[in-house]
């Protein structure tokens, strides 16, 4: 006969599991880690470890998504705030979650050697359409909102939101490019910065934005991934 388990005790264990490869990941790398490691520092067995994994990349695909839903609940607060101006609320999204980047900057390079990695582009796709799936209806929203404020003057909300998406994807694309293809060299930072700039200038021209406005409240920010890069 079946054990039945509790929803909040498979929660527990299930959470345990990540927990550990969360740290494992960010200390050994994805590559690195293996499943006996998970084992042994649980002290669970291989049939426990695949009740609530059926592989290693299922479990990375959780973990990401558990790191998806951490910072949805960073933002939920700031798209429902009602007395919020909705380019406020875009540049405070932006801000937290870059704040959350740079609270765990040892996980963000650790996961950023994985997804970018070329047999994981199948795995990065799926990421991707998820972070879509997850982000671009907050983005949409507080897009409408700055249309009926009349800061933002795009008609496509929902295709702004996605393009907004699409950019900053590419904005990762060129920061690895930067970091890890040259790895073990001291990165032209200055570039980062440049990339920022057009970025920020293109998310400026998909929403009917004054020229600047982005980048001015990003500019601090890109100053402080200067300082811990460097």
């Amino acid at each position: 006969m079946t054990r039945s388990v509790k929803p909040e005790e498979y929660a527990e264990k299930r959470n345990a599991i990540l927990d550990v490869a969360q740290r494992y990941i960010t200390t050994k790398g994805y590559e690195q880690m293996t499943t006996q490691d998970i084992l042994e520092a649980l002290q669970i067995s291989r049939g426990a470890f695949y009740h609530y994994f059926e592989s290693k990349q299922a479990l990375l695909m959780a973990l990401v998504e558990r790191i998806g839903e951490q910072a949805e609940q960073l933002l939920l607060p700031i798209i429902s705030d009602h007395e919020m101006p909705a380019q406020d609320k875009l540049l405070r999204v932006f801000a937290v979650l870059n704040q959350y980047k740079q609270a765990n900057l040892d996980l963000v390079l650790a996961f950023m050697r994985v997804w970018y990695a070329d047999e994981n582009a199948l795995f990065r796709q799926k990421l991707y359409l998820a972070r879509v799936k997850r982000l671009a209806p907050l983005l949409a929203q507080i897009i409408r909102q700055g249309v009926k404020e009349d800061v933002f003057t795009t008609a496509y909300p929902d295709q702004a939101a996605r393009t907004i998406l699409a950019l900053l994807e590419d904005l990762g694309y060129a920061t690895v490019e930067l970091l890890l293809v040259e790895e073990g060299k001291h990165p032209d930072l200055s570039r980062l910065v440049q990339m920022g700039m057009a970025v920020a200038e293109a998310l400026e021209r998909v929403l009917g934005m004054p020229k600047g406005g982005l980048w001015q409240s990003w500019r601090e920010d890109f100053a402080h991934w200067q300082a811990l890069l460097a």
